[in-house]
């Protein structure tokens, strides 16, 4: 079997979001790319019965058991231990790749320098935008946010619902941190951004490209336009940062929230108020204070363990520990190598 040009990973945990599932399957299966065939792979987050249903109703899906911890990151190490492309893809599973997506975002690494890329990800509210919600935060329901480049542009790092990696990178660097990450429900995050900062200190010369014309379009429910999932996001994503901060520095790890901090908020309150939108600018100065004392929390917190257990029996890994100290993905990345099937035409890593 020759090797597919692409893999595009698509994780998922609870038949909950079923209907978004098959809609996200339909999109990648929509895609096509210059140089060859694109592999779909769906990677199950400890969900056997979703894994059974996908296997019997999703024809055309390579379908994978994450076989390591329970969370985004350990599935995304799966995904990539089972793919055979050169270039690997992450959709999410409440997301619909527009047309000419994959085409796009996998024509950036015909460069030889670009190491990873990203696109827009646009949201599509269940419940229409609330009045009070500023596009500043998008971010809180996994978005492109104002801030963002207009136009393609090199990057710190990419938005986990749509982005691509050189397989050969993930393969010498080991993956995700599998302690990062969001596990179920529990709004965590900062995976990929921890992953792009080890890329560039990694890979000299290495550039991440966000392209805003490769879309897919985010499905946000109405139970995450309200305030407390914005405040609860916020809070998780101050833990995450201080965990990125620990990890690779607070001076690169917080490089491009300082300049979102001290330029892009500030000038969206004031918009916000010159629009007579006093909620927004509200929301703006609470996610800010949310978000840095979710991150002085976990400075506070440098002796935290794991953020994830692995499993235990038969049983489901224990839930993550807010503010915890990720460990390193190596090991938990190399049993999801050892456990996908043998491939064959897989290039080697670059």
């Amino acid at each position: 079997m020759n090797a597919p040009a692409v893999s595009v990973v698509v994780c998922t945990y609870t038949e909950q979001r079923w209907d978004d599932l098959v809609a996200a399957v339909a999109s990648v299966g929509r895609q096509s790319v210059r140089d060859g065939a694109v592999e779909l792979i769906v990677v199950v987050d400890h969900a056997p019965a979703l894994e059974e249903r996908i296997r019997n109703e999703i024809p055309g899906a390579r379908v994978v058991a994450n076989p390591g911890a329970r969370g985004l990151s350990p599935a995304r190490n799966a995904g990539v231990a089972a793919a055979r492309g050169p270039v690997v893809a992450f959709l999410d599973d409440d997301c619909v790749a527009a047309p000419g997506w994959l085409e796009r975002l996998a024509g950036h690494f015909a460069a030889p320098d670009v190491v990873a890329a990203g696109g827009a990800v646009v949201p599509r509210w269940d419940a229409g935008r609330p009045a009070w919600f500023p596009t500043e935060f998008d971010w809180v329901v996994g978005c492109s946010y104002r801030g963002l480049p207009t136009a393609t542009a090199e990057v710190r790092n990419v938005i986990g619902a749509n982005m691509a990696f050189r397989r050969g990178v993930l393969d010498a660097l080991g993956g995700f941190h599998d302690g990062l990450g969001r596990v179920g429900r529990v709004p965590l995050g900062c995976e990929e951004t921890e992953l792009c900062l080890r890329i560039g200190a990694a890979v000299p010369g290495g550039r991440v490209v966000y392209d805003p014309g490769s879309v897919v379009m985010h499905r946000v429910p109405a139970a995450r336009a309200a305030p407390r999932y914005f405040a609860a996001r916020c809070w998780g994503e101050g833990l995450s940062k201080a965990t990125v901060a620990r990890l690779a520095g607070s001076r690169r790890g917080l490089a491009a929230e300082r300049r979102h901090v001290f330029r892009t908020l500030p000038a969206g309150a004031l918009r916000a108020l010159a629009d007579r939108a006093p909620r927004r600018a509200a929301a703006i100065a609470a996610g800010l204070a949310i978000t840095t004392l979710g991150y002085a929390r976990g400075r506070a917190a440098p002796g935290a363990p794991p953020a994830s257990e692995p499993p235990r029996g038969d049983g489901p890994p224990a839930p993550p520990v807010l503010g915890a100290r990720p460990r390193f993905a190596r090991p938990v990345y190399r049993r999801a190598r050892s456990a996908a099937p043998a491939r064959s035409g897989r290039p080697p890593p670059s």
